[in-house]
């Protein structure tokens, strides 16, 4: 069951209260889940139930995403802003510095926290910000084109087009290179997530300027990338090697953008790898 925590964060209006929503199961040091854009801390099942045998897991709604409210007026959407809420956050939790694993948007907040000293390890899954400006401009497009398509289509369309393999690979094989894994419940849940993400325009505009180009120092990184992933392309991977000597790139064969559905015992053996 998800619960919800409230703590305070400074804005540029002064202290202002986040709402998060988060599912904590599990036992061991702690490991912070972060998904992507658009996405919600469910996207995380496949792989909580293996990790949280050796972990205690905190996967969580970042703020305007899933059940979680939005970051609160006068807050804006970029790492200066959402790094710090998860630092509260963690505060909030008495968690300390986590390990911390991370996808798509998630990632490069795990990557930022690193960079902070805010977490013990990261490891991040085609983590966002090592594109070139066309990788970037393509992706963006892509994903203003799912929302926009999550947006128009009536619950019962949905519906009908989850209950069939062919129906959910046409909602969600641009994230999954194996969509028809994903579970009719799963495939409504996500679509709407998206559809309801009142963080998803204002966190694609400020991920406009963003470029991963400094190291994590004094901090174990692992970067996974799937060999499938059709949204931010695989050779994004060699490009965060290089801004990150000092990382281990790892290979996710035959999975998509969000791997944990695609391969969940080779996502999460990754994760608790670069976690020890």
């Amino acid at each position: 069951m998800s619960a919800r925590i409230e703590f305070t964060t400074e804005s540029p209006s002064g202290p202002r209260t986040v709402s998060v929503t988060y599912d904590r199961r599990g036992a061991g040091e702690p490991l912070l889940l972060l998904h992507g854009i658009g996405h919600h801390w469910q996207a995380w099942e496949p792989v909580i139930p293996i990790l949280a045998a050796e972990r205690e897991v905190i996967a969580v709604d970042l703020p305007g995403f899933g059940a979680s409210a939005p970051l609160p007026d006068g807050c804006a959407y970029d790492l200066s802003t959402v790094v710090p809420v998860l630092g509260g956050l963690c505060e909030a939790l008495g968690i300390g510095r986590p390990h911390v694993a991370g996808n798509s948007l998630g990632g490069l907040l795990a990557l930022e926290l690193g960079r902070r000293k805010l977490v013990r390890s990261v490891t991040a899954l085609s983590p966002a910000g090592f594109w070139s400006e066309g990788e970037r401009k393509y992706a963006f497009g892509t994903l203003r084109a799912m929302h926009a398509a999550a947006s128009a289509m009536p619950l019962p369309l949905i519906e009908r087009l989850s209950r069939s393999a062919a129906g959910r690979t046409a909602l969600t094989s641009t994230i999954y290179a194996r969509p028809a894994r994903r579970s009719p419940a799963a495939a409504v849940a996500e679509t709407l997530a998206l559809r309801g993400a009142t963080g998803f325009r204002q966190t694609l505009a400020a991920g406009r300027a963003v470029r991963v180009t400094e190291d994590v120092a004094g901090v174990p990184v692992t970067i996974a990338w799937g060999s499938r992933d059709r949204l931010l392309l695989p050779r994004q991977g060699v490009r965060a090697k290089q801004a990150l000597p000092d990382a281990r790139l790892v290979r996710l064969p035959g999975c998509g953008h969000v791997p944990m559905n695609d391969d969940p015992a080779l996502v999460a053996r990754v994760i608790l790898d670069g976690s020890r």
